[in-house]
């Protein structure tokens, strides 16, 4: 979790200095060009994503089982086939040399070892489960999204054959089909966690149990292995593909929301405030669960989405996704998992409203620009003025500027809500959480 959260830090930090680099071009250009900086902003979110879903799979796990791991070797093995392929990762794209895609732009043969420590990772929470009869829904979320990922990781990288890389329409319908049922495979792991959270705060374990919960689990499934063909609306493929998608696109979230709604409404308010940056952290999720549905409901729609594929609007929608729900929702699980002492809801906390505010608000600014600039962008790509791409990229640099200001400042928000994670960690016990690291 520690690791998720100085990846995230650098992530914003790559992210920041690409929004500069639209409204500045050629800043870096000698050390850090865009080319560059797109990669290490995206391969570090994803890493965020990554470490941070793992250690709350394993920090949950323990408490939910009540017993250890299966291995702690095997979990710190892990975490050292991550550390060193990151940096060798970065090490890459900052020397320029590429050779994968989309997601995972780094030599192919990088990815062997995160397929690796992923093996390691199942291996070692199906033996830390005692069984899967009678488990709560966020026991066979993990494993679901355990299993999902390393068969959609494994799938991108299908491309390095030439049996799927020389027919052009297959690649690149095997290619979305993997990044967009990946997604489904890390939402797994986190709304796992996030019932497993709001179960914890509440102090009753009477929501994994219900079937509302397990209904949210196989329409997430359901959603997870089909609703990505709104990625592929473009592309001369099966229309049943596309019709199936557009049917279940976005369920999963609207049955997540329903559920922290219900959840919230059940609180007393000691119960919020023992776990208040948690709580906070779940609610400003939950906003943004409805923020995306209601974006993403229009990018499934095929008349929008011909319009909207490939512009900043598609951005916007993964920047709520990635920002506004799976960031939250994991800062939530480090805030109660490094933060152990009940918190109370006196001055101490007065920073922490006023950084939460600052990212929520910046967010939302800085997604309204995306969308805007999708919108204009839209129009331009079907446009039959024969506009040059140069012109459209001036026209939009006024969005660019408030994109990047409303990106600084959020950057700046998210900072002081991980600084102070990292270091009441390090100070509440230093001498004991070293020596765990080690």
């Amino acid at each position: 979790m520690l690791a998720g959260l100085m990846i995230l830090s650098a992530g914003l930090l790559f992210g920041l200095t690409g929004a500069l680099q639209y409204i500045v071009p050629g800043f870096l250009k000698q050390f850090l060009s865009f080319e560059k900086i797109r990669p290490l902003h995206v391969s570090a979110i994803l890493f965020w994503i990554i470490t941070g879903s793992s250690g709350a799979v394993f920090s949950y796990l323990q408490q939910s089982t009540g017993k250890k791991i299966y291995s702690v070797l095997l979990a710190r093995i892990q975490f050292y086939i991550f550390s060193v392929s990151i940096v060798l990762i970065v090490i890459s794209y900052c020397a320029g040399i590429f050779g994968g895609r989309e997601y995972w732009e780094f030599p192919p043969v990088l990815g062997l070892p995160i397929a690796i420590a992923w093996l390691l990772f199942l291996y070692n929470y199906l033996r830390s489960v005692p069984g899967f009869k009678n488990q709560p829904v966020y026991v066979w979320m993990w494993l679901t999204g355990i299993v999902f990922f390393l068969f959609t990781f494994l799938e991108s990288y299908l491309w390095i054959f030439p049996y799927f890389r020389n027919n052009i329409v297959n690649d690149m319908t095997i290619q979305w089909k993997s990044y967009g049922s990946m997604v489904g495979s890390w939402n797994m792991l986190i709304y796992g966690s996030s019932i497993f959270l709001m179960e914890k705060i509440r102090g009753t374990p009477s929501y994994s149990r219900t079937r509302l919960a397990f209904l949210m689990y196989f329409l997430g499934l359901f959603n997870l292995m089909f609703n990505w063909g709104h990625h592929i609306y473009t592309l001369p493929t099966h229309s049943y593909i596309k019709h199936v998608s557009y049917i279940v696109s976005m369920t999963e979230l609207l049955i997540f929301g329903k559920i922290i709604y219900q959840w919230k409404s059940s609180l007393d308010i000691a119960k919020k405030y023992g776990h208040y940056a948690a709580y906070s952290l779940l609610l400003a999720a939950d906003a943004w669960v409805f923020l995306t549905l209601a974006l993403s409901i229009l990018l499934s729609v095929p008349a929008i989405n011909v319009y909207t594929h490939g512009t900043h609007f598609t951005v916007a929608h993964a920047m709520g996704a990635t920002i506004g729900i799976n960031s939250l929702l994991l800062l939530a699980f480090a805030s109660d998992i490094l933060i152990q002492a009940p918190q109370q809801p006196a001055t101490a906390n007065k920073k922490f409203k006023i950084s939460l505010w600052t990212v929520n608000i910046a967010l939302f600014v800085f997604w309204i620009s995306l969308i805007a600039a999708g919108i204009q962008k839209a129009q331009w790509q079907m446009s039959t003025e024969k506009i040059p791409f140069s012109v459209m990229m001036l026209e939009q640099r006024p969005f660019f500027i408030i994109f990047f200001i409303a990106g600084l400042v959020l950057t700046i928000g998210l900072l002081l809500i991980i600084y102070p994670l990292i270091k009441n960690w390090f100070i509440t016990d230093q001498k004991t959480n070293i020596q765990a690291l080690l």
